[in-house]
């Protein structure tokens, strides 16, 4: 499993790679290896202010159906829109071409309440 340490990483097992005033946010490695084969990821927050933890959209698994939540405040810039096609990128390379969506920071400071890698790995238990 994998546990980049650039990365910042909530409770609800979302990342976010903050670049500058933006940030990518997808789920992590354990969490698509926990939900099993996505089959479709449901984003529809595009252009919209959203505060931390709110819901943002939903994944779809074989067996269930997850709700996405934003680790900080901000607004959702672009949905990744390779995965309308290909879910499955999420399962091939959660922290690559599987991220979700990409969003403007609102305040920087809340980045500061995420947990970092080590920190998230104790949290799952690895």
């Amino acid at each position: 499993m994998n546990f980049p340490t650039e990365l910042k990483y909530t409770k609800d097992h979302e990342w976010i790679r903050v670049e500058g005033n933006e940030a990518y946010v997808g789920i992590t490695d354990y969490a698509q290896s926990e939900l099993g084969e996505i089959v479709f990821v449901d984003i529809a927050t595009e252009g919209e202010n959203l505060s931390k933890e709110e819901t943002f959209g939903s994944i779809e698994a074989v067996k269930t159906v997850s709700d996405l939540f934003m680790p900080i405040s901000g607004e959702v810039l672009e949905v990744n829109a390779e995965l309308e096609d290909k879910p499955e990128l999420v399962n091939e390379d959660a922290y690559g071409k599987g991220w979700l969506i990409k969003i403007s920071l609102a305040d920087t400071a809340e980045l500061d309440g995420l947990l970092d890698a080590t920190a998230y790995k104790e949290f799952i238990g690895k």
